[in-house]
């Protein structure tokens, strides 16, 4: 997967199950637990590299080909924070019948 959103990719380095953001993608929560990797795509990206994937709002892509990455940092497993208390709960409720994990959340939550 790619994202040109920095902060999606750190919440995805987590492997969480569930991730919630805002509107503007900038603020982002996971339920993830591993510290992650942040890498940065070092070469060219087409859009025939790229497969669209419903329900993302464009926020992230699944890639074709194998890409050339830089690490950029380990991310610790609280960056972005996690998603926690009611906010989970909401999620969970608003997803347990779809069978996914992700809720988009306003930027007041």
């Amino acid at each position: 997967m790619v994202t040109p959103f920095v902060e999606i990719a750190k919440a995805f380095s987590h492997k969480p199950k569930l991730l919630s953001m805002s509107d503007n993608m900038r603020s982002v929560r996971h339920n993830g637990e591993l510290p992650g990797l942040l890498y940065m795509v070092s070469e060219q990206v087409d859009v025939d590299d790229l497969v669209e994937l419903q329900g993302t709002k464009q926020t992230h892509w699944e890639i074709r080909r194998d890409l050339r990455v830089d690490l950029v940092y380990e991310v610790p497993v609280d960056d972005p924070p996690l998603l926690t208390g009611d906010a989970l709960r909401r999620s969970q409720e608003a997803h347990s019948n779809l069978g996914i994990g992700f809720h988009e959340q306003s930027d007041d939550d």
